[in-house]
């Protein structure tokens, strides 16, 4: 076998590998249980989702009203109500301060987390404060990328296991997509901020313009401090996004060394 070609399986793997744990085995493992708690079906929680939930949030942030004991447990959480996010890594971090929310109380300020199937952090705190200036709550945004986003992945998924197994010019180029992820996500992410930045309604208690939300830095609306910056999971769709890349160029070397065979 081409060393290129080896390389190329190996650079795919590795991207196989990243998007799996960090994202499609959470959320196919956390799929729906969100609906089923909030819907009044906690029955209908599996003991995989909860494990898998348990697991992935070691460590991670929980809103300030969560009993400590709750922290990491998600049945816990569900008895104490308290707010819970998806299980998949997070891509975005979004943070607000102001003088009504004390370093005391609120260290990191009001932090959401955004990932590919939802949120987490203090988002009813953050719908709070978005309403205050006549902003729709988050979950209005990214409808329907959250509803095909577990599909998306499973898709690409196919792409790169097809792409180790076959030399057709289809997979090759189908590559790119897990190339372009990173500038996809923000690309739509920078979409939905100015929709929400654009789009604000009259019953917000403090007026003020449209306005274009920061989408990487910091930067101030009304009263409050924002942040906005990437966090571990666009890392990794860094990582993937290179990988992949890498796989590409490895496997076209190979084909113009002669050491793989065009299929049809």
């Amino acid at each position: 076998m081409h060393p290129s070609l080896i390389k190329s399986r190996i650079f795919t793997f590795l991207a196989l590998l990243i998007l799996t744990v960090a994202f499609t085995f959470p959320m196919i493992g956390f799929h729906g249980t969100l609906n089923s708690i909030y819907g009044g079906e906690k029955n209908k929680v599996s003991t995989f989702s909860t494990k898998v939930w348990n697991f992935y949030n070691q460590g991670r942030y929980k809103s300030t009203n969560t009993p400590k004991e709750a922290h990491n447990n998600l049945q816990k959480m569900i008895e104490t109500s308290s707010e819970i996010g998806v299980a998949s890594i997070p891509l975005w971090a979004v943070s607000l301060e102001a003088p009504n929310y004390p370093k005391e109380a609120f260290p990191e300020g009001i932090p959401v987390f955004f990932h590919f199937d939802g949120f987490s952090g203090e988002v009813h705190e953050m719908n709070t404060i978005n309403h205050y200036i006549g902003m729709d709550p988050m979950w209005r945004g990214g409808i329907i990328e959250r509803e095909i986003g577990i599909y998306a992945l499973l898709f690409l998924t196919l792409v790169m296991v097809y792409f180790m197994a076959y030399s057709n010019k289809i997979w090759s180029y189908l590559m790119f997509i897990p190339v372009a992820l990173p500038f996809l996500f923000i690309a739509d992410y920078s979409y939905w901020l100015y929709w929400f930045g654009h789009n604000l309604h009259d019953w917000g208690a403090f007026k003020i313009k449209p306005f274009m939300p920061t989408v990487f830095g910091d930067g101030k609306v009304a009263q409050f401090t924002t942040h906005s910056y990437p966090t571990i999971g666009f890392y990794l769709l860094i990582a993937i996004a290179f990988l992949s890349l890498l796989a590409v160029l490895a496997k076209n070397k190979a084909i113009k060394e002669g050491g793989v065979s065009i299929e049809k």
